[in-house]
């Protein structure tokens, strides 16, 4: 068994940089005004920056962003929940984790909450120990890995695509970044949030103040 960090990865960035994607959200807004004479190099800075101060975040739908998620089932689970966004997800129907391309284990993702050493972390990594084992003993029996999936535990390592455009980036930024939100939810949340903010200048400067981790 693997004991693995989650992690958040922007995909969609090669093809692109986040100035342009700014220029392009300024051309497509300037439209409800006709305003584009009043395009320069750098009139995106203002321009985005007063849409959002008025709400008029509908302008922000115009460029959309994949991001590669690393979690846990459990995170997972809340992730997909955001209807706006397109998802793929790693199937446990049909990964067989007893396979070489698997490494003939399970990965699990370490929790953030719980300390190395502490009794806590220990009864932690003994009970996916134990589910890892039952896995393995029931594809033995003869199970299909979708039929053995279910002793998997909620901690096990997971990988979801997740496309939406900036404006649902901003609203799952906002509320899975909240210090109401699950730590491990948290965790990856703002892993992709700053991995954003560093892409595209301007469109999440608030959002990092509103969420801030502290």
């Amino acid at each position: 068994m693997r004991i693995i960090e989650p992690s958040a990865e922007i995909i969609t960035h090669n093809s692109i940089s986040g100035i342009d994607i700014c220029k392009h959200i300024e051309k497509c807004g300037r439209v409800c005004y006709k305003s584009e004479g009043k395009i320069t190099d750098d009139s995106y800075i203002s321009f985005i920056q007063k849409i959002i101060e008025r709400g008029h975040e509908a302008v922000l739908e115009h460029y959309s962003i994949t991001v590669k998620f690393v979690c846990d089932r459990g995170v997972s689970h809340e992730i997909v929940r955001h209807c706006l966004a397109s998802y793929c997800q790693e199937s446990t129907r049909y990964c067989n984790y007893n396979k070489e391309d698997f490494g003939c284990e399970i990965a699990v993702i370490k929790p953030c909450y719980l300390v190395e050493g502490t009794k806590g972390y220990s009864d932690w990594k003994e009970s996916c120990e134990k589910a890892e084992n039952s896995y393995f003993d029931m594809l033995d029996f003869g199970c299909k890995p979708q039929e053995a999936r279910a002793v998997l535990p909620n901690s096990l390592k997971t990988e979801v695509m997740m496309t939406a455009n900036l404006r649902e980036w901003r609203h799952f930024f906002k509320l899975r970044c909240s210090k109401a939100a699950h730590p491990q939810m948290r965790e990856v949340a703002f892993k992709a949030l700053f991995e954003m903010q560093k892409y595209i200048p301007i469109i999440f400067d608030d959002v990092v103040n509103e969420v801030t981790p502290f």
